[in-house]
């Protein structure tokens, strides 16, 4: 199944503030601004908020350690809903190396979700994490394999912990990643057999991910997401599902 929801006019209405996770770079900070502009208060956390190139009078901007559970469980006062985007700095320990910083931090803040009763995570975790995986054709999951597959094997672990939570989840997976601007020409993908491989700048998946806080369309859903152009199996746009109050 396809579903877009790049072309839809529905006007987002501002809940709690949203505390995102990974704010100081890439999909995390292109999702500060995207937040910002659709009229949340954000709680952006970062190692290093000096990082963050942003002020505004609706955001609040926390240094903080994702694996620390204390530093985590107050970032959550007063939040409605959580957006992880979490990375790893490029380097030969990426590839050389296992990690286990995606699966802790994940469960450090569910953890601390279910305690602290905030509902809702979109948690990005991308293209070749669980079942996505091998799916985009021979030479993609060559060099996938060679460069990121220490990587997306905790993705692969952080995407099971996130499921087997009781939260209000989504899990989005999106492509290769560059640093375009926002096109409104994305397409979140369901069904396996529309995956493949592609390119999305973050701009585009920041805005989707914003889409999230308030739409229940992809709940207990992982979309890849891809700026190819649609094709003829594309299903209609549907109308956005809004939260309850």
């Amino acid at each position: 199944m396809m579903v877009s929801q790049a072309s839809s006019a529905v006007e987002h209405e501002a809940v709690a503030t949203v505390l995102i996770i990974g704010a100081s770079r890439g999909i995390g900070l292109e999702t500060v601004k995207a937040a910002l502009e659709a009229g949340h208060s954000v709680r952006a956390m970062a190692r290093s908020v000096r990082r963050i190139p942003i002020d505004h009078p609706k955001l609040e901007k926390m240094a903080g350690d994702a694996l620390e559970t204390a530093t985590v469980t107050r970032a959550l006062s007063g939040v409605g809903v959580v957006i992880q985007s979490l990375g790893v700095s490029a380097g030969p320990e990426v590839i050389l190396k296992p990690t286990r910083f995606f699966s802790k931090a994940t469960r450090v803040l569910i953890t601390a979700m279910e305690e602290t009763d905030v509902k809702r995570l979109i948690c990005v975790t991308g293209f070749g994490a669980g079942d996505s995986r091998g799916r985009g054709g021979f030479i993609y999951t060559l060099a996938f394999h060679l460069l990121l597959g220490r990587v997306y094997d905790d993705k692969d672990v952080q995407e099971w912990i996130v499921r087997r939570s009781k939260l209000d989840w989504v899990i989005v997976r999106p492509v290769i990643l560059t640093d375009g601007p926002k096109t409104n020409a994305y397409r979140a993908l369901v069904d396996p057999r529309d995956w493949s491989c592609g390119f999305i700048s973050r701009a585009d998946v920041a805005d989707f991910l914003v889409k999230q806080i308030d739409d229940d369309t992809f709940l207990h859903k992982m979309p890849v997401l891809t700026s190819s152009l649609p094709t003829s199996k594309s299903e209609p746009t549907r109308p956005p599902r809004r939260r309850a109050a």
